[in-house]
């Protein structure tokens, strides 16, 4: 076929695996998590095998809110939702789309940050009546929905509406 290989024929092009053999990507990001050509030095972000406590979790994720990190607080989040094995499972998944909202908020994506805000806060609202962890349910509610009515109105978002309080 005239000298046309596939990624998969390439021997050149070295995959990034886990132990168990999954496609990892390696590559270093941003601070906002988009990837950077290799070699490049990137934005230090969580390890997947990092365990934390909800508190820790929590406060790491804020940490990084508040740093203008929020796609490696997403990760944070993610990490205590995959590792919840109780019935909060559903609001730290949402706490992790929170994050991902305002990721696409900060690259300028205002489609993608109405629907992560707006999934979110329908994800946690049903924990506001008893808010495990000390979570601010109730208030990070109101902030992802004001957030989307600001977005959607066009009005411009100022950095500090970007980094909710968590607890």
């Amino acid at each position: 076929m005239g000298g046309m290989t596939s990624r998969a024929d390439d021997d050149r092009i070295a995959r990034d695996r886990d132990p168990a053999g999954r496609a990892r990507n390696a590559r270093p990001r941003d601070g906002l998590g988009r990837p950077l050509p290799r070699g490049t030095v990137g934005v230090p972000t969580t390890p997947e095998d990092v365990v934390l406590s909800p508190a820790e979790a929590l406060r790491e994720a804020e940490r990084l809110l508040a740093a203008g990190r929020p796609f490696h607080a997403h990760e944070v989040l993610e990490g205590a939702w995959k590792a919840c094995e109780d019935d909060t499972r559903e609001l730290w998944k949402g706490l992790a789309q929170l994050a991902v909202g305002v990721t696409h908020l900060r690259r300028g994506n205002n489609v993608g940050a109405v629907r992560l805000l707006t999934r979110a806060a329908d994800r946690i609202e049903p924990y506001a009546a008893a808010p495990p962890h000390d979570i601010a349910v109730a208030a990070l509610t109101e902030w992802a929905r004001g957030l989307v009515a600001r977005i959607e109105q066009g009005g411009r978002v100022p950095e500090d509406r970007l980094a909710p309080r968590l607890t």
